[in-house]
């Protein structure tokens, strides 16, 4: 096996363990590694990169994780009883957590959704308390799920690179 292929290969997996933990910890794009490597990889190694198949379900994948990421906390504000306005709250949080990440990545949704039931939505404390603990826990569930999906684009890419 010549060297290049190697170290074409080390850094493709390198890109996928560092895409795994991604999914996980705030400041890391981890799908958007994974994705990154199953390019990288073909470009550099097209003999043994992926198929277009192969990149459309990556890119189905990748694009799922997002709308996880976005969709988690609200969901479970909502399960929790938030009205559109504790809902609204947990997007704005979410976006403006993202600038004070890790802990506005947590923060954020749990403080914008139980502000905007506060202000907004005119409920009492424990309400908007009550969604705002939704939320959080929406966005644990998102974690798990957003790793899941992570792991089968790992998968995804191994299954097509090497077996078709």
């Amino acid at each position: 096996m010549p060297w290049e292929m190697w170290g074409v290969w080390s850094l493709t997996i390198c890109l996928l363990i560092v895409g795994i933990i991604g999914s996980v910890v705030p400041f890391l794009p981890g799908p958007l590694l994974i994705f990154a490597a199953g390019i990288i990889h073909t470009v550099l190694r097209p003999e043994s990169g992926m198929s277009t198949w192969g990149f459309v379900i990556l890119s189905l994948l990748l694009v799922l994780s997002y709308v996880l990421d976005f969709v988690s906390g609200a969901m479970g504000a909502r399960w929790f009883g938030a009205s559109r306005w504790g809902i609204a709250g947990v997007f704005i949080g979410g976006i403006v957590g993202m600038f004070f990440a890790p802990f506005g990545l947590i923060l954020g949704p749990l403080i914008g959704g139980a502000a905007f039931e506060l202000i907004f939505a005119k409920k009492r404390l424990h309400p908007a308390a009550k969604s705002a603990w939704g939320s959080l826990l929406g966005t644990g569930v998102g974690l798990v799920l957003r790793l899941i999906v992570a792991v089968a684009m790992v998968a995804t890419f191994f299954l097509d690179a090497l077996v078709w």
